[in-house]
């Protein structure tokens, strides 16, 4: 019989929806001294599977929230263990928000934690956040990138028009903020679609293409 490894038992049981389960594992991973980034990349592979799942018919609506709502449950464990390379975000400014038309923030608010460990300074919108207010935000903060988080395909709409006038005001102040997409489902495909180079659809994935514009920038 073959022998599951812990982050295997992790990823499984999230793909389960064992909370109890998953609880366990964490806690008992964190004691051990295990890496949180590693906890939560298991974590967000968990979750991959309960999407493949549901496209499967194997879960419902009801499972996809639940299984939301055990990495919620995650994050907020180890969010105290994560260590933060810095304290005053000086490692650049990153303006985040979920665009209009679309209430998710799981995601969003895993990067928001992940960012701000890594050293940057984050202003997180919420959600539903109308292409208007990136565009004020934006001449109130001087970010150094703009992320955008969308689960829904119906979102893609939304992304595309945001993009649109974030990158005409900041051509016209002679500056091209870069401009970064986030969510489940977001590809290449999606990427060119909406108008940027830049995507993600893992919250440590996000981090490393933020870590790689500001070293660019600098």
């Amino acid at each position: 019989m073959k022998n599951v490894t812990a982050r295997e038992q992790l990823i499984n049981n999230i793909g389960d929806l064992k909370e109890e389960a998953v609880r366990e594992l964490v806690l008992k991973r964190i004691e051990s001294g295990d890496d949180p980034l590693h906890i939560i990349d298991d974590c967000q592979r968990g979750m991959r599977l309960v999407g493949e799942r549901y496209e499967q018919g194997q879960y419902y609506i009801a499972g996809l929230i639940m299984a939301g709502e055990i990495f919620r449950q995650v994050t907020e464990t180890i969010q105290p263990f994560l260590r933060s390379n810095s304290s005053n975000g000086s490692n650049g400014c990153i303006l985040l928000g979920t665009v209009q038309g679309d209430i998710h923030d799981l995601g969003k608010n895993i990067l928001s934690i992940l960012l701000t460990c890594h050293g940057f300074k984050v202003h997180d919108l919420g959600v539903d956040v109308a292409p208007i207010t990136f565009i004020e935000k934006i001449g109130e903060l001087q970010p150094n990138i703009v992320g955008l988080s969308g689960l829904l395909t119906v979102s893609y709409k939304k992304m595309k028009e945001t993009i649109n006038l974030l990158n005409k005001e900041t051509q016209a102040h002679g500056a091209k903020i870069p401009i970064v997409i986030g969510g489940g489902q977001i590809n290449q495909q999606v990427a060119s679609l909406v108008g940027t180079r830049f995507w993600c659809n893992d919250a440590i994935e996000g981090v490393r293409i933020c870590q790689r514009l500001i070293d660019v920038d600098k």
